[in-house]
């Protein structure tokens, strides 16, 4: 059993270790943990022109590793973080941000989600408001007779 549970450990350790491994090659990695730490702050905030869901940190596209090592050659450079991100934003557009900045230009995108609740709850109030009015049915001739009927028996 203690067999067991020694091979078991090390086996949970290198899947846990594998879920947080991200597509940075070692080549890629700076030297300066600073700039590294900055370059990962950066890359995690970029989508991958490719992949379209994921950052460039956590994809294997030749694209995104092109992105990483741009990011790295500015920062290098002495840009700030700001200035990489307007670097890659100048060259790939506003879709490259992972959060879209916002602005006069990106508000419908940030407004939809509000207007579309909106919308969804006053077609909502109006259907439960549009019930049908209760329609006053007459007696028919044979059930008023019968009526009449029986108002004159008391």
């Amino acid at each position: 059993m203690a067999l067991g549970v020694r091979c078991t450990l090390p086996v949970l350790a290198l899947l846990a270790s594998a879920s947080l491994a991200q597509a940075v090659q070692p080549d890629e990695v700076l030297k300066d943990p600073g700039l590294e730490h900055r370059a990962r702050a950066i890359s995690a905030g970029l989508r991958c022109l490719v992949c379209q869901n994921q950052s460039i940190d956590d994809s294997d596209a030749p694209l995104a590793r092109d992105l990483r090592v741009i990011v790295r050659e500015r920062l290098s450079a002495g840009d700030s973080n700001q200035g990489v991100e307007d670097y890659v934003v100048s060259r790939y557009g506003e879709f490259v941000l992972l959060r879209p900045v916002l602005a006069a230009h990106t508000l419908l995108l940030w407004l939809t989600p509000l207007l579309a609740v909106l919308l969804g709850g006053f077609g909502i109030w109006r259907l439960s408001r549009r019930r049908a009015p209760a329609v006053e049915r007459g007696l028919s001739p044979a059930e008023q007779a019968d009526v009449a009927a029986l108002l004159r028996r008391e």
